[in-house]
Order: structure tokens, then sequence, then C-alpha cells
């Protein structure tokens, strides 16, 4: 595995919710001979290996020196989006009409008119148990139609109610049944065995290369499966060499990390743990392990936008097909500090490309990514770093072609210094 845009094109097309982004990557780490471990279980000592909590994914190459310190990359598989309720079925004026959530910050407007799929996962009876299922219809059963600009009080704008103005139709008239009880039936499940589900809708449109001569990645959920991508791009080729490489992907990002998976949760936390322990070692071998330790939070950037250029910092302009994006906010929304900014910029050195510096505005609120929360619950030195894009949070967002290799090579760089 190589990283290519045409590559991350089709990881994303292949990922529309972070339980597909999930096996998409445990299907990449199996082809390279990694093993699945269950959490119950005892863990071997060393080996390649994964374990997946609901849509979070720890990964980890154990089989160079088992006292090593950990260098770890961090991303989320979440997206923002449109969910469906837990009571979606609606008839409104004579439309059998879906009721849909927004997650995260999802930029409204963007999700209107769009043919939409449904993905995610069914919690189904199974025996006297539970198992879980994903599930996907990549058909464009339902849509969320714009107002008319005839019927706005202003024909420059409308503003969304994301309790009214979201919810999606996908049947005329009425008797059309239970939408869950017809994804269930998609899923080839009994309507009365679901017992609960995280469903949420996709943008059927497929990803693609873009612009002249291809320059651009057109695509949804750039932020942040783009680092997914990479990051196990990165991990594959980095291989143990002096330091353990590690691959975390947290779900729940983009609404506070505080689940029993999410960045928040105790997830890497118990993972390094274990593999300390599963190697012979002590609780003092795990400290002094984690305080020799690295974290890249991998997550997107924000490139200057030609429309906007105005609403960017003016002495740190970041540029598409300029690099990876190196992220600093001094009042912490990112995790990165002088010295592990330095040890990001030895990566982007060995890798031999291009490093930007990335600083918000200071009259602007800043997002953040799962650096602060990470640093803060293991106490390990972070760096935020991430690749450039326009339209964050948007259905459709855009990044740089060229960008893709140079942040999966920087950040394998960062896995195996030199």
């Amino acid at each position: 595995m190589a990283a290519t845009a045409a590559g991350l094109c089709e990881f994303i097309d292949a990922s529309p919710s972070p339980f597909h982004v999930c096996a998409t990557v445990a299907e990449a780490l199996r082809a390279a001979g990694y093993t699945e471990l269950a959490e119950t279980e005892a863990w071997p000592a060393a080996g390649k290996f994964f374990t997946v909590r609901a849509g979070s994914l720890v990964t980890w190459d154990s089989t160079g020196d088992s006292h090593q310190p950990f260098r770890v990359i961090g991303a989320h598989t979440d997206s923002p989006n449109l969910r469906v309720k837990q009571h979606p079925d609606r008839v409104v004026a004579g439309w059998q009409v879906v009721a849909l959530q927004p997650y995260g910050g999802a930029w409204l407007n963007s999700w209107l008119d769009r043919d939409l799929g449904v993905s995610g996962r069914l919690s189904v009876r199974d025996g006297v148990g539970v198992s879980h299922r994903l599930v996907r219809i990549d058909e464009p059963i339902l849509r969320v139609p714009q107002l008319a600009i005839h019927l706005a009080e202003d024909r420059k704008s409308v503003t969304l109610d994301p309790q009214r103005h979201v919810n999606a139709v996908w049947a005329a008239g009425e008797g059309c049944g239970s939408f869950v009880g017809y994804v269930a039936k998609r899923a080839g499940v009994a309507a009365d065995d679901v017992l609960g589900f995280d469903l949420m809708t996709h943008d059927l449109a497929p990803s693609r290369l873009a612009g002249l001569d291809d320059q651009f990645v057109s695509a949804p959920r750039l932020d942040n499966q783009t680092s997914c991508y990479a990051g196990v791009d990165a991990l594959l080729a980095a291989g143990p060499r002096g330091h353990l490489p590690v691959l975390a992907l947290f779900d729940h990002e983009e609404v506070g990390s505080s689940s029993d998976h999410g960045a928040q949760s105790e997830l890497l936390l118990t993972t390094l743990e274990r593999i300390v322990l599963a190697a012979g070692g002590d609780r003092e071998d795990f400290l002094r392990r984690m305080a020799g330790s690295m974290v890249a939070s991998a997550d997107m950037a924000h490139a200057t936008h030609p429309n906007y250029p105005d609403r960017h910092e003016p002495g740190h302009p970041i540029a598409i097909n300029g690099g990876p994006v190196l992220k600093t906010q001094p009042n912490l929304r990112y995790a990165t500090d002088g010295r592990t900014a330095a040890a990001f910029a030895l990566a982007c050195r060995q890798a031999g490309v291009a490093l930007q510096r990335y600083e918000h505005r200071a009259d602007l609120p800043c997002g953040s990514t799962i650096g602060p929360i990470t640093s803060a619950r293991t106490g390990i030195a972070t760096v935020d770093v991430g690749a450039p894009q326009l339209a964050m949070h948007s259905a459709r967002e855009l990044m740089g072609a060229a960008d893709v290799a140079a942040y999966s090579a920087a950040l394998q760089a960062f896995l195996a210094p030199q």
C-alpha cells in the first residue's frame, strides 16, 4: 500500500460511516499480516495486531524491541453528517419523511438537494445475545430538498433550523412502512430483531480527482478520513525502528470525544499498557515508556480560501499541494509546543516534504482536535498536524492530490525517526 490520491478516493468511497472506516482499515491490516485481538482475551507478547471497539480502532507493530517508547498517530473516524433519529417516521403534507439529526458541526446548507444513501450499524437479536451488522444502502433513497427561492422571506439566503429543515423525503403518501424496517430488510434482517441502530446519511457522489491535470481531490469526509488513510499507509511502511509504532483511530471527535471509545476514553491508555504487560513489563516499565513517547494528532487543516482570504491569519498562508501543516494555538486548542513542533519538522525533513505552519486568526474562535485531549489524558507530548483543505465540514470537501502522499510520508517519518 502506497498513499495516492486515487487510493484515498477508494478508501473514502468504501467507508461511509465510522464503522465502515474500521472495517476498511481492518481489511488492509489483515492483508499486511496483522491479527485482530478481542479486548476480552489475553494478548500475545509480540506481533502485529489491532483491536476494534465500535467505531474506533487501535493497531500496533510490536515485532521489534519490546522496551521501545511509543510513537502514536491519532486520528478520528467520524465526520459531520445527518443521522437518523430513533423514531424517524413522519408524514408531513402528504410526504413520507425521515427525521434526521445533525451530527457534529455539519455545514447544513451543503447537505441540501443531494442524493443521500444510508449507512451504519444495526444491533440485532442473535439467539439469546446481540450481534452487530454493518449496513450500507448506496441508492438515492433520501433527499433534503431546498426551499424554492420564490418562497423565501429573504431571496439572498435561508436560515436552516436543524429541527425542522433537514428532514429527508423518501416516499409520497402514507403506508410505505417503517424506515428502519426498510433498512433492516435491505440488510437481510427481520425488522423485529433490530434492537438498536446507529444510522447516518452519506452523499452518493463518488470521490474523484478534479481540477486542471487532476490537481485536487473532491470527496466527502476528507476531514478526517484522509488522516486515517495516510496513517494506515504510514504505519504499514514504517515498521518498528527505534520506537513502537501505533495508530489510534477514534470515533466521536466531532462531538467532543467523550464516549467509551472516543479520545477521552481509556482506549488508548489501556491498549498501550496492555502492550507493555503482554511483553512482560510492569507498571514502572509502562510509565517510563510513556515518558519517552510522542503523539501526532493528525487532523485536517484550513487552506487559505481564495474567496475569503481575509478570514485567515495574514502571516500564515497555507497552500493546497504545499505540504503537511503544523498547527499551533497558544490557548491550547492545538497541543503543539516547541518540543513537538521540532520533532515533526525533523520528520518532514527526513521525508523530503515541505512543512507549512498554521496559526488561526486571533479574533476568530479556533476549532480543536483530539490533540489536547490525548495529551492531557495520557501525559504524552503531542503535536497537531494535518493536510490542507477547503470546505471543511461540508458534505463535500476539497484538498490537493499531491498532499496525500506528502502527508503520509511525513507521518511515516514521524513513526520511524532516523
